[in-house]
Order: structure tokens, then C-alpha cells, then sequence
């Protein structure tokens, strides 16, 4: 009757332990955006700036890129910020490189000779993915007017092809239409990549303020 009792005891307390594991490690987790493509490692471990910041972490360059799926048309909304437009944070929440660390930023991003030109996905790739994300943005405007933009430069630490770290973006209110790419946010991204290489500034801390507000990443740094 006692040896009854105690293991039926045993295996209601085991029930009660997993049950209460469970609602710990469901509470803790993080959902994927919804619309977004899955293209790259889990944002875990501790390579480059995006873990720590909460950023995913892409495939990195690749010898041979292919077109990447993005969010479903008309899923992805533009936001504006003191009159500059800015990207869906759920369709396009940035991906960096494992390629590019802290700890490897001479002989990467801040190495002399060129960095990107060597990892940039070709014409081929990158113009069918400028189609379909400008349709996922719902973008009408003159698609030279726009720019197919990485949210995460590559010279920032940014991913070549990671949907997530990908968006057309618009050009600034009151541009005239047909004149070509007008965009503010390319000085900002040199800027912040010659802080980083300077130490001024570590690559996480500038990949976060580029992913949270372009437009006030250099005050936020105290580069402005």
C-alpha cells in the first residue's frame, strides 16, 4: 500500500516538474516575424555583433547565392520617422554575417583594397529579389528611384542575402520622381563603418543603432 502510494506520488510530482519546465521555456522563446524567410542560422551563439543585440545571424558569403524567398506581397508596411521612411521591423529585421566579428574587423570590413565588391550577390540574384520585395512592400513609385538596400550595410558586418536584412527603400519625400536613388541613409552607413574601424564605436553598438533608427543612429552614438 505504501510503495502504492509513493510511486504514484512520484509521477504526479515528475507531471508537476515538466509541466512547470515547460511554461518557463515557452514564456522565454522568440517567434520568427511572420512573412519572412527562414535563410540563415538561428541568431544563437556568440559570432559577430548579432546575437548580443538580439539580430540574427545569416549563412554569410556564399560562393554561389540564389534568389531568396521574401515576406508575401503586401505584408510589408513603410514606416516614417521625422520624414524619412523606414523599413517593416517584422518583414526586415536585419541579419549580419558570421564572417565579420570584432575580433576580425582588419582583415574583413575595415581591410584596405575593398570589402564588399567581393561578396555582393550578382545583377541576376538580386534583381528578381528587388521585384519581389518591392511587391512585398507594396513600392509603386519608379523602381530607379528606389534603392534595393541592405538594412545591415556590408561594409557595416550586414548579410550579402539574408530576406531578413533586405528592403526596397523609397526615396525621401519630395523627390522628384525619375530623378534617380536620393538616399540620406548611405552617408550615415560610412560614417558608422569608419567609426568601427577607427574603435570609436564597437560593431554591435553600430549594427543596433543602424537596425533601430538610421536617421538617428550617428547622435545615438554620439557621432553626430
Amino acid at each position: 500500500m505504501h510503495s502504492s502510494y509513493r510511486a504514484a506520488s512520484s509521477v504526479l510530482f515528475a507531471a508537476v516538474f515538466l509541466a512547470g519546465c515547460s511554461s518557463a521555456s515557452t514564456s522565454g522563446s522568440t517567434a520568427s516575424p511572420a512573412g519572412t524567410a527562414a535563410t540563415g542560422p538561428s541568431a544563437t551563439g556568440a559570432r559577430g555583433g548579432g546575437p548580443e543585440q538580439g539580430i540574427a545571424v545569416g549563412a554569410g558569403p556564399q560562393s554561389k547565392y540564389t534568389v531568396q524567398k521574401q515576406p508575401p506581397a503586401g505584408s510589408c508596411h513603410y514606416r516614417t520617422e521625422k520624414g524619412e521612411p523606414l523599413e517593416d521591423l517584422a518583414c526586415t529585421p536585419g541579419a549580419v554575417s558570421p564572417a565579420v566579428t570584432q575580433a576580425n574587423l582588419k582583415s574583413t570590413m575595415c581591410r584596405k583594397g575593398g570589402y564588399t565588391s567581393g561578396i555582393r550577390p550578382s545583377t541576376s540574384v538580386t534583381g528578381k529579389e528587388n521585384a519581389l520585395n518591392a511587391a512585398s512592400y507594396g513600392y509603386k513609385g519608379p523602381m530607379g528611384d528606389a534603392e534595393f538596400d541592405h538594412l545591415i550595410s556590408l561594409q557595416l558586418g550586414g548579410d550579402p542575402n539574408d530576406a531578413r536584412n533586405l528592403w526596397v527603400e523609397p526615396p525621401d519625400p519630395g523627390h522628384k520622381s525619375g530623378g534617380g536613388v536620393n538616399n540620406k541613409r548611405d552617408p550615415v552607413e560610412t560614417k558608422l563603418h569608419t567609426a568601427v574601424c577607427a574603435g570609436k564605436v564597437t560593431l554591435a553598438a553600430a549594427q543596433r543603432a543602424i537596425v533601430t533608427d538610421w536617421a538617428t543612429a550617428l547622435s545615438t552614438l554620439g557621432l553626430g
